[in-house]
């Protein structure tokens, strides 16, 4: 990766993240004029033969809907965070083909923890593009310092990957956040490393 091609002091957004930023404020003010519908047909549900509420193309739609005021906010700033340099590091396409690999990975990931644990909601979210998108920021600046939001504390990027990853095992193994789709988060990452390693963008 050429980490010498953006400014991280510009006020420029890409505009790759600026059109994911306005579609998932969109998706969001839709769900919220019609409850329910959105859900109903475009978040993630597990795979029953009874309900069949899944649909495959829940596997992209689900990572564009989210819960709350509070759930679109961090998620949309995780994305500007890290996202603005990584588009343009990889370039728009490479950068969304990337961000939704990691929603579909986390999705699949998801699906089979749902199976096997007879869980029945559906599971909706960003997340598992931004904890992608925060495995390739610490692969690509891993000395670079990063602010947490919750402490407030400064942490490099490479440390902030592994506390992020170390925690979302924690909780999903503890199922201490039953509300909290941990091992998706962990998909993402996952899936977000097999094809950075396939693109050869792991090396310096």
């Amino acid at each position: 990766m050429n980490r010498n091609s953006y400014n991280p002091n510009s006020k420029n957004i890409p505009d790759v993240i600026f059109l994911l930023l306005i579609t998932n404020a969109l998706v969001f003010a839709l769900q919220k004029l019609m409850p329910g519908v959105f859900e109903l047909y475009f978040a993630l549900w597990p795979i029953d033969s009874y309900r069949n509420y899944f649909s495959v193309w829940q596997l992209f739609t689900y990572g564009f809907l989210h819960g709350d005021f509070y759930h679109i906010l961090f998620n949309m700033f995780m994305l500007w965070m890290f996202g603005k340099e990584l588009s343009v590091l990889m370039g728009p396409q490479r950068f969304l083909f990337y961000y939704l690999t990691c929603i579909m990975g986390a999705g699949i990931i998801q699906l089979l923890i749902a199976s096997m644990q007879g869980q029945y909601y559906p599971t909706l979210g960003a997340s598992g593009g931004v904890f992608g998108l925060l495995l390739a920021f610490g692969l690509a600046f891993p000395n670079r310092m990063v602010m947490l939001m919750f402490p407030p504390i400064p942490m490099k990027a490479k440390y902030l990957v592994i506390l992020a990853g170390v925690m979302e095992l924690y909780f999903g193994v503890s199922g201490s956040s039953p509300d909290i789709a941990n091992f998706a988060h962990l998909g993402g990452m996952l899936f977000g490393f097999i094809l950075l390693k396939y693109w050869g963008m792991m090396r310096s």
